[in-house]
């Protein structure tokens, strides 16, 4: 009997364990993936019918706010809605009874709502006020610069992304397609589902923000990261080594070249090779000059293989491969943006901003700061620093070598009259025939002799041709106008 009770109690203890570990594991290890769902509508539900702060642009345009209910019958007493709709829907994302939120909405919805710590405390001295005690958020986005970014993507699928090098300010966060929040917001839920049914079936999926929560070859882009591992390594500088001319680079074990564009012989040193975009010359500079450990630890110092720490929910980590130890052709496809490598619009947009801002890439992010109701500062956004991949002089030497390729390379159609421009095209094959690519541009402008203000990345994606032109011609003119938007909203043109 006492055996017996031995092992019924053995068993309870071990069911007690487990249930234990269950709920920690819940609570613990899987709480921000369960807070991070989109589905997740615990806090909309309790936040639902209580006051809600608005959300609004850096030029002071409303972006979100909640409204009284006119339907007095119904179990909602307000609305939430979004007076630019799609313009702006991938950043302030929604807030659905029925389906939760996403975006702005999601990641500060405590702020909104004004339950956070601080405002509670604040608002203790409102109790015998009549007077909502809710914050509103301000944003870095601007309105201004957002529109041009969609008017220069038109219909075409892409994504753009430019931002304060010098502080992480995001200025416009546009994709496309996107979405209208009112259509998933709205409280009858027949409509509601018809939407959201709609939209989760697109081509495209509007829901999704393509700029940071998708990924794409990032083609020649990237040979401004091997560039910058080639600097901060010590065996690259502006002046050595010298890659021979040549139409293609053979990398051992393999007997298949890496072809350049249009089978053009190029060479020579960094900045002739980044302004010509030569595949064969970089293709050797990461597998010969830089070698497979120095090229996977320094990709990570570009934020490679983490998630960007930008402030909103479901970001994408980068991706270069960390198995090219042993596989040169592999390390020479990989060194030139193509192979496994992937990579964010945000992310690209981040390298730029590395090489403007001497260096060091600042955290991106999208909050400037909440006020209360009274209009007092309630929280702001401090500027930190994320990541330093390149030391100030390597990162001058880099900027002035993508000056050159705005200058007289393959970004010529970035150039700005008056402002120092640099860039980086990229033209990612698809491997279709007739050719099409995802084409790319990334780049920079600020006054001359003094550091970029801006920085900007442009993916267009679907494109046809299939040759390093082909992102000077349909993703630079995007760019431009968005920086020149930009540098007018700073009052710099």
């Amino acid at each position: 009997m006492n055996r017996n009770i031995r092992r019924l109690g053995a068993v309870i203890i071990g069911l007690y364990l487990v249930l234990f570990v269950k709920l920690n594991w819940i609570q613990v290890v899987q709480k921000e993936s369960l807070d991070n769902n989109p589905l997740n509508t615990a806090q909309v539900r309790r936040d639902f019918n209580r006051p809600r702060g608005t959300i609004s642009s850096a030029d002071g345009v409303l972006l979100a706010q909640s409204i009284a209910n006119p339907d007095r019958s119904s179990e909602f007493t307000r609305l939430r809605v979004y007076p630019e709709g799609e313009l702006f829907g991938q950043v302030t994302g929604y807030f659905s009874f029925t389906f939760g939120s996403s975006a702005v909405e999601r990641e500060y919805n405590d702020e909104l709502a004004g339950t956070t710590f601080d405002q509670q405390v604040r608002g203790f001295s409102d109790l015998f006020v009549a007077r909502e005690n809710v914050g509103d958020v301000l944003l870095t986005v601007r309105r201004d610069v957002q529109q041009v970014a969609r008017e220069q993507l038109g219909d075409r699928s892409g994504s753009v992304v430019a931002l304060d090098p010098r502080s992480g300010d995001i200025l416009a966060f546009w994709s496309s397609p996107s979405f209208d929040p009112n259509e998933i917001s709205t409280i009858d839920s027949k409509a509601a589902n018809e939407n959201w049914k709609r939209l989760t079936t697109t081509p495209g999926n509007p829901l999704r923000a393509h700029q940071f929560q998708d990924r794409y070859f990032p083609g020649s882009t990237f040979k401004v990261v091997t560039a910058g591992i080639g600097l901060q390594s010590g065996r690259v500088t502006d002046v050595d080594p010298s890659y021979p001319v040549s139409t293609g680079y053979i990398a051992k074990n393999t007997t298949l070249p890496i072809r350049n564009f249009g089978g053009e012989a190029c060479g020579g040193t960094l900045p002739e090779i980044l302004r010509t975009s030569c595949n064969s010359a970089f293709a050797e500079m990461g597998t010969e000059t830089i070698g497979p450990d120095d090229m996977v630890s320094g990709v990570a110092r570009w934020g490679f293989n983490s998630s960007p720490p930008i402030d909103l929910p479901g970001a994408v980590r980068s991706v270069f491969p960390t198995d090219v130890g042993n596989n040169p052709a592999k390390l020479a496809q990989s060194s030139i943006g193509q192979n496994d490598v992937q990579a964010s619009p945000l992310q690209m947009a981040l390298v730029a901003a590395g090489v403007a801002n001497g260096g060091t890439i600042m955290k991106p992010h999208v909050l400037n700061e909440v006020r209360n109701a009274q209009g007092a500062v309630v929280k702001s956004y401090t500027p930190t620093p994320w990541l330093r991949p390149l030391a100030a002089g390597f990162a001058d030497e880099l900027r002035q070598d993508m000056i050159g390729v705005v200058t007289s390379g393959t970004a010529t159609a970035m150039a700005i009259p008056g402002f120092e421009v640099g860039g980086k095209t990229g033209t990612a094959q698809l491997g279709t025939e007739p050719p099409r690519s995802h084409t790319w541009i990334i780049g920079f402008a600020g006054p001359p002799g003094q550091p970029p203000t801006v920085a900007v990345a442009v993916v267009v994606l679907d494109q046809s041709g299939a040759s390093e032109a082909t992102g000077g011609r349909v993703a630079a003119p995007i760019a431009r106008a968005v920086l020149l938007a930009a540098l007018q909203a700073q009052g710099l043109a």
